[in-house]
């Protein structure tokens, strides 16, 4: 039953991707969303926005070819677009994921983590921050 659920699913992926095509060439507005999610990449449900003013924050980091980021948490909720590039990203206690350009991240909060560009071109990835105004979006472990 999973199978062929999971084969109609795919059908009607496929087939919504080529009504988009068609649409591009119309000339007609096109949506797409690229996630939608109530849990982070590790499957922990995000938590209730924080009280105070809220500030959005949208960033690019270029990360080089074989960088790795320092172990480092988000306090707040924060979604990625990987632009260019592969990113490897894992917990403190061990979960990892790995994207690829194209791939959106719904990332990990209050949860120690690093990432590392591990493709042959620097990885370029824009985050959104959902945030409190004069609060850090990011602190590295010490």
């Amino acid at each position: 039953m999973d199978n062929i659920a999971f084969s109609f699913s795919t059908l009607l992926l496929l087939s919504s991707m080529s009504v988009s095509a068609e649409q591009a060439h119309s000339g007609k507005i096109q949506v797409e969303t690229l996630t939608k999610q109530q849990h982070s990449w590790n499957g922990a449900v995000l938590p209730a926005y924080p009280e105070g003013q809220p500030e959005v924050q949208i960033m690019r980091f270029t990360i080089p070819a074989g960088q790795t980021l320092p172990m480092h948490k988000h306090p707040y909720i924060n979604a990625g677009l990987l632009l260019s590039g592969e990113l490897q990203v894992e917990t403190h206690s061990g979960d990892i994921i790995h994207i690829k350009a194209g791939d959106t991240l719904v990332e990990v909060v209050n949860t120690w983590h690093w990432g590392k560009s591990i493709g042959k071109e620097a990885a370029q990835i824009v985050v959104f921050y959902a945030g409190v105004k004069d609060q850090p979006v990011t602190l590295k472990k010490q």
